[in-house]
C-alpha cells in the first residue's frame, strides 16, 4: 500500500511539473501574488538591492516575454508605480510551479493598477484643464494686450491739441446758370432781411418772406442753396485753412474764390465757375474780446449760438462786416469761458467777381 501512494504521489508530481513548464498552461491562481511567501520568478522580477517602492519599476521589465499577456493595463508596463512599498521577500525555491503560475497568469495588481489608472487619468485630466484654461487664458491675455494697445495710442507722445490746424471745413454747392436765383438779380448795396434772424431747427438758414424779393424768387428755390437737390446742385466739401497773419490775428483771404473750377455742372462758357454756394459749421471759444469780420460777395449770413450776428444778403460789390463779440454778448447770449456754434452761409451768385475774406481774433475753432 505504501508503495502505491509514493508510486501514484511520483506520477502526481511529475506530471504538473510538466504541466507548469509548459507555456501553454491556462490562468488558474489569481492569488499567488498575495502569498507569504514570493517564487522564483518574482524574485528575478524583483531587484532585491532595490528599496521599497522601486520593485514595480523593475518587475516590469524581465515579464516581457511571458506577463505581457496578462497585463491589460499598458501603463503598468511603463508607468513607474510609486505607490506600491511592499518590500520584496526572500525567494522560496521549493514553489517552482506557482513561480511559474503567477508570472504567466497572475492578473496586475489592483493596487498598482489603480494607482497607474489614477495617475494617467490625473495627468491626462490635468493636461487637457491646463491646457484650456491656458486657452483661456491667452485669450484673457490678448484682450488685456487689446486695451493696452488702446491705452497706449490715447497716451503716447504729448496730448493732441485740441484746436489742432486752425481751418474750416466747407461744403460748396454748384449751381447751373439757370436756376432763377442765379445771374439774373443784381445790386450795389447789401439786402438785409431775406433770413429770419434766428437759425432753423436744421441748422440752415430760414426764409423770412412768403414769396418773392428784390434778390430771390421765393422760399422753395431758396431752400435748394444749402440742401442737396440731384438735378440742381452738386456738394463738394472744401478745407479754408486759417493763417496767424500777425499775433492772435487769424485769416483766409481770396479775392478769387472759385474753390470748383471745372467741376460739377463746369465753368459753363465763363473763365471760372461761379455760380455755387458755401456753408460752413464750427464751434469756438469765446474767451472775452474776440471779433469777427468779413469782407465778400455775394450773400454772407453769419450766425452764432443760432443768432443773426452779420447780415450781407443780397447781390452787391465786395462788402465788409464786423461783429464784436463782448458788444453783442447780451443780443448773442454768450457768456465768456463757454464754447458756441458759428455758422456760415455765403453765395456766389454773379459773374465777375468772387472775393471771400475772414479776419478774426477767435484762436480756436473746431470743424463739425
Amino acid at each position: 500500500m505504501k508503495f502505491e501512494f509514493c508510486l501514484a504521489a511520483a506520477a502526481s508530481l511529475a506530471l504538473v511539473t510538466a504541466c507548469g513548464n509548459s507555456p501553454a498552461e491556462s490562468p488558474t491562481d489569481a492569488t499567488d501574488t498575495d502569498s507569504p511567501a514570493t517564487d522564483t520568478v518574482s524574485s528575478f522580477a524583483t531587484d532585491s538591492t532595490a528599496g521599497p517602492g522601486e520593485s514595480d519599476t523593475q518587475s516590469t521589465a524581465p515579464t516581457t516575454g511571458m506577463g505581457n499577456s496578462g497585463n491589460s493595463d499598458p501603463a503598468t508596463s511603463t508607468d513607474p508605480d510609486t505607490t506600491d512599498t511592499t518590500p520584496s521577500t526572500p525567494p522560496d525555491t521549493s514553489d517552482t510551479v506557482d513561480s511559474l503560475d503567477t508570472s504567466a497568469t497572475t492578473p496586475p495588481d489592483t493596487s498598482v493598477s489603480d494607482s497607474d489608472s489614477d495617475t494617467s487619468d490625473s495627468s491626462s485630466t490635468g493636461d487637457s484643464d491646463d491646457t484650456t484654461m491656458g486657452v483661456l487664458d491667452t485669450g484673457d491675455t490678448s484682450t488685456t494686450g487689446d486695451d493696452t494697445t488702446t491705452s497706449d495710442d490715447t497716451t503716447t507722445g504729448p496730448p493732441p491739441d485740441p484746436c489742432g490746424e486752425p481751418v474750416l471745413h466747407a461744403t460748396i454747392r454748384d449751381f447751373k446758370f439757370s436756376h432763377p436765383d442765379f445771374e439774373d438779380y443784381g445790386g450795389n448795396t447789401a439786402f438785409k432781411g431775406i433770413v429770419k434772424p434766428d437759425l432753423g431747427p436744421d441748422m440752415k438758414p430760414v426764409y423770412a418772406h412768403p414769396g418773392p424779393t428784390q434778390q430771390t424768387t421765393g422760399p422753395n428755390e431758396f431752400k435748394q442753396w444749402y440742401n442737396d437737390t440731384p438735378n440742381v446742385n452738386q456738394a463738394f466739401m472744401v478745407d479754408l485753412p486759417l493763417t496767424e497773419i500777425q499775433p492772435g490775428l487769424f485769416q483766409f483771404a481770396d479775392n478769387t474764390f472759385f474753390p470748383i473750377d471745372n467741376q460739377g455742372f463746369g465753368n459753363e462758357g465763363q473763365p471760372n465757375n461761379f455760380a455755387f454756394t458755401t456753408e460752413i459749421h464750427t464751434t469756438f471759444l469765446y474767451s472775452g474780446g474776440e471779433t469777427f469780420t468779413f469782407t465778400g460777395d455775394d450773400d454772407v449770413w453769419v450766425f452764432i449760438n443760432n443768432k443773426l450776428a452779420i447780415d450781407l444778403g443780397g447781390l452787391h460789390p465786395q462788402l465788409t462786416d464786423m461783429v464784436n463779440l463782448d458788444a453783442n454778448a447780451a443780443t448773442l447770449g454768450i457768456i465768456k469761458g463757454n464754447v458756441y456754434a458759428m455758422d456760415l452761409f455765403h453765395a456766389e451768385r454773379h459773374t465777375n467777381e468772387s472775393n471771400f475774406r475772414i479776419d478774426t481774433t477767435i484762436g480756436c475753432f473746431t470743424p463739425q
